[in-house]
């Protein structure tokens, strides 16, 4: 079983988020490196989790048609 993300944890920087061991920054325990991973939070800042979420949904293709541009053929 995985522990719960935190989506805002107190203090991102004294955790590496790179697996869901959560390890001290200074104790990793998985070998992910020599670096910790950094949250989301940290990266991206408080609206991390919002990113990509208003993007507009393709509209629908209806069945028997194609969404590529007609070709026409000259001879």
């Amino acid at each position: 079983m995985t522990k719960k993300f935190p989506v805002h944890p107190a203090n991102p920087e004294r955790t590496c988020w790179g697996c869901d061991q959560y390890c001290p920054a200074n104790s990793m325990r998985c070998g992910n490196g020599s670096d910790r991973t950094q949250h989301p939070f940290e990266l991206f800042g408080a609206d991390w989790l919002d990113w990509g979420s208003d993007q507009a949904e393709k509209p629908a293709v209806p069945a028997g048609t194609s969404s590529l541009p007609a070709i026409q053929v000259v001879n």
